[in-house]
């Protein structure tokens, strides 16, 4: 075998072997992005809240974890905590507490707190607000959500370490009543 032939030999099994390699590490990529997607779409994921909104249950920059079998399987309840697509900019998240479901009579009260009204939530929707109802933009502003845009169900805080572990009740509680 001639050195020219000996070189072209090395260059194909050189070249076969980096190809190979290259070729296993995109499948093994692609594999992992799909069980890190599900997992993040179907199970849950660690979100930071922002806004004052839902003060003083969660706060500006906590961290908190939320699961998503609850919106597949309709295990949202009044009381529960939410990601959700906002309403009025689809771009950005909400996190808020479903304060009705379909069907439930809400009285509700304009932002600025001087009107109150009743209002009926539609099937396939439901009633959110924040706890901190003189600083939170939610149903009161863009009325009832769509189900269908609730992302996850907050349950658990991770950060601040000092208020690590489930989420307190509503301040609101008597937001819940059936009068």
């Amino acid at each position: 075998m001639g050195y020219g032939q000996w070189w072209q030999s090395l260059h194909r099994t050189m070249l076969r072997g980096v190809l190979g390699k290259t070729f296993r590490l995109i499948g093994y990529t692609i594999q992992y992005g799909c069980i890190a997607h599900c997992a993040f779409e179907y199970v849950g994921g660690v979100v930071m809240c922002s806004g004052p909104s839902m003060e003083p249950t969660i706060h500006n920059s906590d961290i908190v974890f939320a699961e998503n079998l609850s919106r597949h399987f309709y295990g949202i309840q009044r009381g529960d905590i939410v990601i959700a697509k906002s309403p009025s900019d689809p771009k950005s998240n909400i996190c808020k507490r479903v304060i009705g479901l379909e069907g439930d009579k809400i009285l509700s009260n304009s932002p600025s707190g001087f009107f109150k009204s009743h209002s009926y939530v539609p099937v396939g929707h439901v009633w959110l607000e924040g706890d901190n109802l003189q600083n939170s933009t939610d149903s009161r502003y863009y009325g009832p959500v769509p189900y269908g845009l609730i992302r996850g169900r907050i349950f658990f805080k991770i950060w601040p370490l000092n208020d690590f572990g489930f989420l307190r009740d509503s301040p609101n509680g008597h937001r819940f009543s059936d009068d």
